[in-house]
């Protein structure tokens, strides 16, 4: 499996993509012993069932990779690249989707007053969405990122949510268009939709 200098990897929920994430880890780290991997986490536990969900997925990931090191980072990812990216170091960003959330449907009380002033909370999206972008193409080592593709349905009700599946869509669009590579998980199937395999 080539990694990539940069690759999205995108699909429904449970298709697949932290799975493929974590195999092109591995075979990053399998080439040379003194190369890293980072996990840059967005999820944040804002419910029980998230806090169980994360300690899950940490668990099985420290079993499957236990020489990736984890930092969170649910709103800063162009920080998070610029302090933990390096040559040696693969980066890779689970997920976009929740990180898109965090800025445009934030939760808590603090976040939900900001969620109502939509004008500066889309302002501060944009400053950052640039930043991201600009530290993505700049990267000193390899990236892969994790996002969902959630405009294959029907269209959901209510404007807010209608204007998130827009906001990720173009967001997936930037991003796709700035990788090297893109592949879409299918039922656990990768499918390389920009670039080789």
């Amino acid at each position: 499996m080539r990694v990539a200098r940069s690759e999205l990897i995108l699909g429904g929920q449970k298709s697949g993509k932290s799975r493929r994430a974590e195999r092109l880890a591995q075979a990053w780290l399998a080439e040379r012993a003194d190369r890293r991997a980072v996990l840059i986490a967005t999820g944040q536990a804002h419910d029980e069932e998230m806090r169980a969900r994360i300690a899950r997925h940490q668990r099985e990931r420290a079993q499957r990779l236990p020489r990736m090191q984890t930092v969170e980072e649910p709103r800063d990812l162009a920080g998070a690249i610029a302090r933990h990216g390096e040559a040696r170091t693969l980066l890779v960003v689970d997920c976009l989707t929740l990180w898109l959330t965090h800025w445009l449907m934030p939760a808590g009380d603090a976040m939900a007053r900001k969620y109502e002033e939509k004008t500066a909370l889309t302002q501060d999206w944009q400053a950052q969405s640039a930043l991201f972008l600009e530290a993505l193409k700049s990267a000193p080592g390899p990236i892969v990122l994790v996002g969902n593709e959630i405009g294959l349905g029907v269209i959901p009700l209510g404007a807010e949510v209608r204007a998130f599946v827009d906001a990720l869509g173009v967001l997936n669009q930037r991003v796709a268009a700035a990788c090297e590579r893109v592949t879409l998980m299918v039922a656990g199937i990768p499918v390389v939709v920009k670039g080789g395999a």
